[in-house]
């Protein structure tokens, strides 16, 4: 473990992480040393210094200091090993993520070539076609992936390994409505939906990667947040675009990172309102952990049993929707 630690450090120097997250230092002393506002608190002059040689930082103003690690614990509020599992994210090479998107270009192509496929997306209340081409929704009707990416030139060891086939050879999402995972322009996972009998939600074996659309909703003040991504389709076609989704509701710590991203964010959480209390007791956990990393959370209740995409499928009208927007709960 140690050693790992090692790598990851010297692959990712401290002060080019810094930089990364937009830190503005100037030189103090030596070469080797930097000063700059303090990440880690409300600073009004210069005191967190980063010795670059020694891979280290410290604040005299909060008088906490330590390595690169340290630092993502202190600022995303992360254990140790969640740290790491952050910064490997940060540095994982791009991968397999070229034949994800050959996937999930194929499976948009066959979504209007499917009657069954559309028919479900407006029974759940989704049929606006730009939000569907915006989103990438696709479908896959099972048998004819395979054929499609082996004349691109992937081989059936790879798709296996993917997790986009079956070891006999079978389409992994067969019959399932497709959601495409982006993550800077690149597809990082698919989440397929059943339009039949079979398990309901389904991801391939990898990281489900960071939140929903994030790219489009990183600079709101305020976010949405969801379990479910047809609740951010029906939100998104009200016109709540400052929606996004933790596909359930537990984040990652890719996720939480984002989130946290800018300490003026507030976080309304519009979970599920379960007859059993599972949505709102995981509300009320992860509003906690917001406020507590300095952000504002607030927790929205729907009326019992429904779900943001549930509903408006009720037929609740934006002006519905906004107004337990309006009577958010700390």
């Amino acid at each position: 473990m140690s050693r790992e630690v090692e790598q990851l450090k010297q692959q990712l120097p401290l002060l080019d992480y810094l930089r990364r997250q937009n830190w503005v230092a100037r030189p103090s002393g030596s070469q080797q040393e930097f000063v700059g506002l303090c990440p880690l608190h409300q600073d009004t002059r210069p005191s967190f210094y980063v010795n670059a040689r020694k891979n280290l930082f410290y604040c005299h103003g909060c008088r906490r200091g330590g390595d690169l690690i340290r630092f993502i614990e202190l600022s995303l509020h992360l254990t140790f090993r969640e740290s790491l599992e952050h910064l490997k994210r940060q540095m994982a090479p791009a991968g397999d993520s070229g034949l994800l998107d050959q996937a999930a270009a194929f499976y948009q192509l066959q979504l209007h070539r499917h009657p069954e496929a559309v028919r479900y997306l407006q029974q759940r209340g989704v049929s606006d076609p730009d939000l569907l081409h915006q989103l990438g929704l696709g479908y896959a009707p099972g048998g004819t992936l395979h054929r499609h990416l082996a004349t691109l030139g992937y081989r059936f060891p790879l798709l296996l390994q993917a997790g986009l086939i079956r070891p006999q050879g079978h389409d992994t999402f067969s019959r399932r409505v497709i959601f495409p995972c982006r993550q800077q322009g690149r597809v990082e996972n698919l989440y397929g939906r059943s339009i039949g009998r079979a398990f309901p939600h389904r991801l391939l074996p990898r990281p489900k990667g960071g939140l929903f659309a994030w790219e489009e909703v990183a600079a709101c003040p305020t976010v949405l947040l969801v379990e479910g991504l047809f609740d951010l389709a029906v939100l998104w076609q009200a016109g709540f675009r400052n929606t996004t989704c933790a596909i359930g509701t537990h984040l990652t710590p890719q996720q939480w990172a984002q989130l946290c991203d800018r300490r003026n964010r507030q976080v309304l959480l519009v979970f599920d309102a379960d007859r059993n209390g599972a949505g709102q007791q995981a509300a009320a956990a992860l509003a906690r952990r917001l406020q507590a990393a300095g952000l504002s959370a607030r927790i929205v209740d729907l009326p019992q049993g429904y779900d943001p995409n549930s509903y408006f499928l009720a037929g609740a009208t934006a002006a519905d929707f906004a107004r337990c927007l309006d009577r958010a709960r700390a």
